[in-house]
């Protein structure tokens, strides 16, 4: 089974980016850093999801987030599903922490249960097609609009979801130009998909 073994950032500064990363989500593999100057500008095309056991969890790790130099994005709030919020990080790259789960059971941590990767895709029905292709095995498929594969063994989920709608989730215009400054690193690289995401041979 394909695995994703780590997600790459390419950074203006790698070593404020890891004192950030450090600071707010305790982070070190699976996210990995790298130096670019590559131009881009607004909506890069994908979002990092931290989820997490509880609502104390959530807050937890944004007040963190904050605290380290992240920009709010969308306040911590109760919905349909859950409870999250969203935040972008300095290097511009936007996360989601987020909870199922509406009661805390327990004292807040910051303990992360799953690192889920969200690209936008233009035609999810196509990027899906690709990476079936690929080697990927679909796990949950909502048919246009959502896909989940199947990589239980990974540290990263990955998902597909469509552009504008991803934009939508995370509270950001789907606007952006330039490169997405992400590098995924898995067993079914290297290659680059339908909208430009690059995949790279894992290196362990």
């Amino acid at each position: 089974m394909t695995s994703i073994e780590s997600v790459t950032l390419e950074v203006a500064d790698p070593t404020a980016a890891e004192r950030f990363y450090t600071e707010a989500f305790g982070l070190d593999t699976p996210i990995r850093l790298r130096a670019s100057e590559a131009p881009t500008t607004g909506f890069r095309g994908f979002t990092l999801s931290l989820t997490v056991s509880q609502p104390a969890n959530v807050n937890s790790l944004i007040d963190a987030a904050l605290d380290a130099g992240a920009s709010p994005v969308k306040p911590v709030t109760k919905s349909l599903w859950g409870y999250g919020g969203v935040v972008q990080a300095p290097d511009g790259t936007i996360w989601k922490v987020a909870t199922s789960s509406k009661k805390d059971t327990g004292p807040a941590t910051k303990q992360i249960d799953e690192i889920v990767l969200l690209l936008g895709a233009a035609d999810v029905a196509a990027s899906k097609r690709f990476y079936l292709d690929h080697g990927l095995t679909v796990a949950k498929s909502f048919g246009r609009k959502y896909v989940e594969f199947a990589t239980e063994s990974s540290p990263v989920k990955l998902a597909l979801y469509g552009h504008r709608a991803l934009a939508k989730d995370a509270g950001v215009s789907p606007d952006g130009t330039g490169s997405h400054r992400l590098s995924i690193g898995g067993t079914a690289g290297p290659f680059t998909d339908p909208d430009g995401f690059a995949w790279e041979a894992a290196s362990r």
